[in-house]
Order: C-alpha cells, then sequence, then structure tokens
C-alpha cells in the first residue's frame, strides 16, 4: 500500500467525463442541519442524494466507478454493492470499482451500523444503476430515432438486435448523469439478473488471506513520521510524564503538546513503542468523579435511571394463569477486542487536512475533529481505510483525532499514529454492563398468557458528534465538553434493542430502565443491547417451555404468528436433525431464534455442546442455523456473517469480561483478556440461507450475536441440568477445548 501523496490526495485514478458534482451532495456534516430530504418517493439513501453522478460515474474506457457512503468493515459490502451495481447496469462484475466512506466523494450516508448497508446504500445504488442503465438507452434511442423501448442492453453497451450498437463510454461522453433518479423505473427482471444471488468471490479477502496490505495499518507515505500518544493507562486516568526524559530517548525526534495532549514522534515506529513502555503506566491520577461501577450486576439496579415503557398490550387482559416464572440475567462489560490496535494517518498540506481512518462514520468524525482543531469542515477530509478489527465504536475515532493534532503541528508531514496494545484495552470504548429482569404467566394449557421484560443499561453510543467526544478533546486547554449521553429511540433500540418480543403473546409490558450515568467509557459494541435482550428472552422461553413440558423448538413455534420467523426456526431445526438428536452424558442440545430489531434478518440456530467433566472447558460440535434476509445479493457472503457471528458470540457469552479494579480498568493485554482462539471454534458451522427474491433487504451483519448466547445456555441446561442466566457462562472455568 506504498502510495505517492498524490495518488493518495487524488483519490481516484480514473477520468470522468462529467465535471464531479458530489461535493454538493455531501454536505450536511455536524453544523449543517443535514442534506435535505429532496425526494421522499425514492429508495434507500437514494431520497437524500437523488443526483445519479453522486452514485455512479462513467469513465472514457467503460469502467464504472461506484460511489458509497457506507464503509466495508469485513462485512461483504464492497462485493455486494458491486454485484448490484453490476447487474442493474448490465456491465462486466471485474468492470467496477467501487469508492467508499470518503468525505470528499461519497454520499454522506451517516454511521455504518446497525446492518443496514444494503438496506440503505444497496438500495440506492441498485436504483441508481437502473436510472443509468434507462438513461442510456434513452440516450440511444435519441441518437437514433428509435423507441428506448425497442432497445436492450448487455455488457455496457446499449443494442437495437439489427447490428448497431453503442458503449455506455460513448453514450456518457454526451449525457449527463447529472440528473434526478425517477422513482418508476424498474429494476431487471429477476430471471435476466446474471450476478446478484450468486456466491462472487469477495473482493476484499485475496489480499487479507495471503498478507499483502489491506488495512490502515499497513499504509505507507513518502516521509512519514510514527507516532505514539501519551496517556493514562485507562479510561478515568489522567497521565503524568517527565516529558524532558522522554525527547531524550532513542528515536524519539519530537514531542507535540496541546494543553494535556502529548505525543512522541520518530521516523521509525519501534523506538517509539520503546519509549512508550519505558514512559510506563505508573505516572498517572484518577480524573475528578471517576469511580469504580461496584459490583456487577447489582450496581445496575443503584445507578440513576431514567425509565420508558417501551411496549404494554392487554389483549386479553383477565386471562387466568396457572403459573408464573421469573428471572434474571446480565452481562459483564466487554471490550470489542481488536486485533490490530487502532490506527490512523494525517497530513496536514496547503491548510487542509486528510486523514485515513477505519471509522465507522467518517463524516461525524471530519465534524468532530473540525470542531477540535477550529478548522471549517470543508478543509477536513476523512477517507475510510478498513481496520484490522471493529463492529461498533472501538479506538478507531479517538485515534484519528490523535493523528490530526499531531499532523497540525507538522505541516507537510504524513504523521501514522498508532495505539499500542495496552492503550487499545485501557481506552476504546467498552460494550455496557447490562441486566435483564423477564416474567411469565402460563395457562393450564401450557401457552404464556403474559410476559414481562425490564432492562437496565447504559448508552449504548457515545460515538463522535463533536470534539469533546474524542479522548484528545477532553486533553487540550480549554477542553471541550462530551455530548451528554442518550438513549436510542425505537424501533432500533440501544440498552432496549430486542427487548420487545416478536412472539405474538396476549399481554405484554417492556420496560427500558436508561442509566445516563457511565462510570466506565461505553459505547456501541455488534449489536448494541439485542445480545443481552436475546440471551435473555430466548434463555427465558426455553425456562417456560420446560415448565410447560414442551419441546423448545415447538413452543416457539406456537406462540408464532409471523410465517416467515416460522420458515426460519423449522428450516435451523429440520437441518440439525433436531428431532432425532440422542442426548448423551455432559452434552447437550440448545437452540434459539430472533428477527433482529425486530425488522432486520431472521435467524434461528442449534447448538450441540459438551462440557468436559472435572475441567469445566466447551466443545462445540455443531451449530446450525438459518437465516433469511431478504433478497440474497451474495449468498455467500451472508454465510460468512452468520459464521462470524456465531464464532464472536461464543466467545462473548463463555468467557468474554472486562475487568476493572475501583480505579481503573485491569486488563490490558490477551492474557487479561482472553478471545475465542482458532482452535476452540466449534468443530462444524452450517448456515442455511432462505432467499427471498425480490423481497427487500435485511441486515445481516448482527443478527447472530443474541440467538448464539441464548442456544449455548440452552444447551449447557440440557447438558448440566442447571441454567446458566450470567455471561460468561463458563466465567470460573478454562473456557472451550
Amino acid at each position: 500500500m506504498t502510495q505517492s501523496r498524490r495518488e493518495m490526495l487524488g483519490g481516484l485514478l480514473v477520468a470522468f467525463t462529467l465535471a464531479p458534482a458530489v461535493h454538493a451532495q455531501t454536505g450536511g456534516g455536524e453544523g449543517s442541519g443535514g442534506p435535505p430530504t429532496v425526494a421522499p418517493d425514492l429508495a434507500g439513501t437514494l431520497a437524500k442524494f437523488p443526483d445519479l453522478d453522486a452514485w455512479i460515474r462513467i469513465a472514457p474506457d467503460g469502467r464504472v466507478t461506484v460511489f458509497t457512503g457506507k464503509a466495508e468493515l469485513g462485512t461483504g459490502i464492497k462485493t455486494a454493492i458491486a454485484q448490484l451495481a453490476a447487474d442493474e447496469l448490465d456491465v462486466a462484475f471485474d468492470r467496477i470499482d467501487l469508492i467508499t466512506a470518503d468525505t470528499g466523494l461519497t454520499p454522506n450516508e451517516g454511521v455504518t451500523a446497525g446492518s443496514q448497508t444494503l438496506e440503505q446504500s444497496g438500495t440506492a445504488v441498485a436504483n441508481a444503476a437502473a436510472n443509468v442503465r434507462l438513461l442510456l438507452a434513452e440516450a440511444a434511442a435519441a441518437r437514433w430515432g428509435v423507441a428506448a423501448t425497442a432497445l436492450f442492453t448487455r455488457d455496457g453497451a446499449v443494442l437495437d438486435g439489427k447490428g448497431r450498437s453503442a458503449s455506455y463510454a460513448d453514450l456518457a461522453g454526451t449525457t449527463s448523469l447529472a440528473v434526478r433518479a425517477r422513482a418508476d423505473v424498474p429494476r431487471k427482471r429477476r430471471d435476466a439478473r446474471r450476478v446478484i444471488g450468486r456466491p462472487v468471490p469477495r473482493v476484499d479477502l485475496p489480499a487479507k488471506l495471503t498478507g499483502l496490505p489491506a488495512y490502515v495499518h499497513d499504509m505507507r507515505l513518502p516521509g512519514m513520521m510514527h507516532a505514539r500518544v501519551l496517556r493514562g493507562p485507562s479510561s478515568g486516568t489522567k497521565g503524568r510524564f517527565d516529558l524532558s526524559a522522554i525527547a531524550r530517548l532513542p528515536g524519539v525526534e519530537r514531542i507535540v503538546r496541546r494543553g494535556g495532549f502529548a505525543a512522541i514522534v520518530g521516523p521509525r515506529e519501534w523506538p517509539l513503542e520503546r519509549a512508550l513502555h519505558a514512559a510506563g503506566r505508573s505516572g498517572w491520577t484518577a480524573e475528578s468523579g471517576a469511580n469504580a461501577p461496584g459490583a456487577l450486576p447489582d450496581a445496575l439496579l443503584r445507578m440513576r435511571r431514567e425509565t420508558q415503557t417501551i411496549q404494554e398490550r392487554y389483549d386479553e387482559p383477565n386471562v387466568r394463569s396457572l403459573r408464573r416464572l421469573s428471572a434474571r440475567y446480565d452481562r459483564p462489560y466487554l471490550m470489542h477486542g481488536a486485533i490490530g490496535p487502532s490506527c490512523a494517518l494525517a497530513l496536514f498540506e496547503d491548510g487542509r487536512l486528510t486523514v485515513w481512518t477505519h471509522s465507522q462514520g467518517v463524516e461525524p468524525l471530519r465534524a468532530s475533529i473540525a470542531e477540535l482543531l477550529a478548522m471549517s469542515a470543508e478543509r477536513v477530509r476523512c477517507v475510510h481505510r478498513e481496520g484490522a478489527g471493529c463492529y461498533g465504536h472501538n479506538g478507531a475515532d479517538d485515534v484519528a483525532g490523535d493523528a490530526a493534532l499531531v499532523a497540525v503541528a507538522m505541516p507537510g508531514v504524513p504523521v501514522r499514529l498508532q495505539w499500542s496494545r495496552e492503550q487499545e484495552h485501557g481506552w476504546e470504548p467498552l460494550g455496557p454492563a447490562m441486566m435483564a429482569q423477564l416474567d411469565g404467566n402460563l395457562d393450564a394449557s401450557g401457552r404464556i398468557v403474559s410476559w414481562g421484560h425490564q432492562v437496565w443499561s447504559n448508552t449504548h453510543s457515545t460515538r463522535p458528534t463533536a470534539a469533546g467526544d474524542l479522548l484528545a478533546g477532553r486533553e487540550i486547554i480549554p477542553p471541550f465538553p462530551a455530548t451528554p449521553p442518550k438513549p436510542i429511540p425505537q424501533p432500533n433500540g440501544g440498552g432496549d434493542r430486542n427487548a420487545i418480543p416478536l412472539y405474538a403473546f396476549p399481554n405484554s409490558r417492556v420496560v427500558s430502565h436508561f442509566l445516563p450515568d457511565m462510570p466506565i467509557r461505553v459505547s456501541a459494541l455488534r449489536g448494541l443491547g439485542a445480545h443481552l435482550n436475546i440471551f435473555a428472552l430466548e434463555s427465558f422461553m426455553d425456562e417456560l417451555a420446560a415448565a410447560a413440558g414442551r419441546d423448545p423448538v415447538a413452543f416457539r413455534l406456537a406462540h408464532l404468528d409471523d410465517s416467515r420467523a416460522a420458515a426460519v426456526i423449522r428450516r435451523a431445526a429440520t437441518r440439525f436433525d433436531w428431532q432425532g438428536y440422542r442426548a448423551m452424558p455432559h452434552r447437550g442440545r440448545g437452540f434459539a431464534f430472533a428477527r433482529y430489531k425486530n425488522h432486520g434478518a431472521y435467524l434461528a440456530v442449534a447448538l450441540d455442546v459438551e462440557r468436559v467433566p472435572d475441567e469445566g472447558r466447551l466443545i462445540v460440535h455443531r451449530a446450525v442455523a438459518a437465516v433469511d434476509s431478504g433478497e440474497a445479493v451474495n449468498p455467500d457472503g451472508i454465510r460468512n456473517q452468520v459464521e462470524g457471528g456465531i464464532v464472536q458470540s461464543l466467545s462473548w457469552s463463555a468467557y468474554e469480561s472486562a475487568g476493572h479494579d475501583g480505579t481503573r480498568r485491569s486488563d490490558y493485554d490477551w492474557s487479561t483478556y482472553p478471545i475465542l482462539r482458532f482452535g476452540d471454534a466449534p468443530r462444524s458451522v452450517v448456515v442455511d440461507v432462505v432467499d427471498r427474491p425480490g423481497m427487500p433487504f435485511l441486515g445481516t451483519g448482527e443478527c447472530a450475536q443474541g440467538p448464539t448466547a441464548a442456544a449455548l445456555a440452552n444447551a449447557l441446561w440440557a447438558a448440566e441440568g442447571r441454567r446458566s442466566r450470567s455471561l460468561p457462562v463458563a466465567r470460573s472455568s478454562a473456557g472451550f477445548l
């Protein structure tokens, strides 16, 4: 990834036939009030940015460049969006170039989060591509004096079937794409699609699998300097360092300081890492107001709360119940556990700043950095590059702010700033600790007649929207205030995501207790509150099924009136051979289901789990899942996401837990915060994709985390006869085998 500065700043290495109009489309950063919704009848984010050249450009050589404001996070969206564009435009897949999440080039699609990329951006690109195909066909029709309906497209050209053809490149030379999309343009017929629905190999994987440059960590610019930031050991602490002594250490050429922010700079990385360790973690003080959360989970009940009832229904208020059950479920604070510590590159040149970042929200990050540096947002450009580990708000935004502060102090010099492993563990925002209380009543027939769900949680997003949301913003003098935490409203939800059951209960009440005080720095972790809420909900469904003397799968089906949900459950159970499962000592099966956010992908999963006697270690022999993500653009990409979600959730749910000693965090490396190793992954994973051609795209990336946690706990109950209601379920054991 060694490139010239001109190549990196140029952004695109293709020539466009039309002058770029994207800058007019990418407004709406912090402070601008956001882009107006100018075409609400258009699909996805096309409604906010309806001009076709905001999404698609055609070069003189016929190559097509597609723009998306969403970022590739390892979910395969580069491949899926390119598939949509290729099929709808009728061009070869390998002639598509995709530009992702660049504040200087792409539409402002906010944060890549919530499994909404295909729903929002994929839908926009598909419909924009269909518009462009029709527009070019109409241009050819006008040239030839025929009706557009008499023409067809193939392999990047318009043809009349009588020997005449015109390439897209030729037509684009005289046809402006700076026009608004039309809402009545049909997409290509399903039977005419050649790429959508096929397992096209992912374009982002070859470099990652072969060790080639793939991540922002791998970027190198001419004349680049390295930097390390000096901080206290964890959130809630301030560092106190002898800067004069550090300046004399080998390899340290400069110290950049702004108030309480300090960074060391040098031409090579390793001497800076050694200097950072020489500075140590001893010179620190606790920040004013920092305090420990107390013993979890009971500490959550003692925190100040803001309570809201998010569902209340009484369809059968006078129904008689025979048996009542109650249970409490909880999870600890969790790390993102990124394999690669957070990293960013920044260059301040000619009064303009460019930051290469693995942030999931380049537009709000640009606004935050601009405020941090007292610059106009137009002078700041944030360009997404993949990071080696993400899914949520980790240290990517903070390290970008760090790099920006150093870069403006060294004009003309590219600066690469990476956190150490200890800093990543100590400073990245954690996924919040949570607790849920569930209550249910069964009637004489074993039907659930009333349901209660309460959840306690801090905020699930402190993603930066202003300078005070960056670590560096609180260190400079005067410091910027942090944005006050607030809950994410339904229907997506934050701490209460997936707390509302999809099941058809006649009476139900769901209450969210939002905890605004954050004794530990927290923010978005993949799936937000869905991980704990689905773990609780689906564990409790198993407990109620047992109390009713019913099979867990049949019990779930009896309480559903959603046909797609039922189809997914039956598919997973059949593929697992639920009815034919033979119980063995210390080994059990577990099942769970959810629809992510109640409007995303449907997923059901069954696990076959063994706990090794006298050792406590777990063996996941089999994991079988069925997923309905609507129309499957790339079935193999969907399987990738579900497989990864299952593995990640097993790691979280079995033994991940972020510790705190009362003043600061206590986990600074993999020895004290272990994650699932390759040898501990399930022996077998099968993912059955339920394709729904023509149906809307449903988010897949976060649909497996909650069901997997519950299926694991349910399998352990079947194997051992005792219920695990606190995560991680292998807290005091040796983990996986």
